[in-house]
């Protein structure tokens, strides 16, 4: 099971406040929800979900906004931000969930198990070839 501790340790830093730490947990609770709600948390290798989890916090601590840019002026009490595409909440990307379970990654359609030649058939439908 992945702590805060664990986490400040990931980011390398020296101490953390009693408000990160709660936030850090309520994180860690989220990132194993979003698990549980696609795959049983039982059936998953308990060292892969640790990964996974503090993986998807460590980086959510890093940019909790997904702001990429943050201006603030004095003189002119203005302040602006830059965003990337990025959620603003925990996040775990595919190739956490390909560790976690690799046909994850084939199902949300970055991998395929065909390498050369036709591509994969699509699911049936009763529309194709009438």
């Amino acid at each position: 099971m992945i702590l805060p501790e664990d986490v400040r340790i990931e980011l390398g830093r020296p101490t953390i406040s009693a408000g990160e730490q709660d936030q850090w947990s309520a994180w860690i609770d989220q990132a194993l929800y979003l698990i549980g709600k696609r795959l049983t948390l039982a059936d998953l290798a308990e060292r892969d979900v640790d990964y996974v989890v503090l993986q998807s916090v460590a980086a959510h601590v890093r940019n909790p906004d997904s702001a990429t840019q943050v201006d603030v002026s004095v003189d002119d009490g203005s302040t602006s931000r830059r965003y990337s595409s990025g959620a603003g909440r925990v996040v775990i990307g595919d190739d956490l969930w390909g560790l976690l379970d690799p046909d994850l990654v084939d199902a949300s359609g970055v991998g395929s198990t065909q390498m050369f030649g036709t591509p994969d058939m699509p699911a049936y439908d009763p529309w194709f070839n009438v």
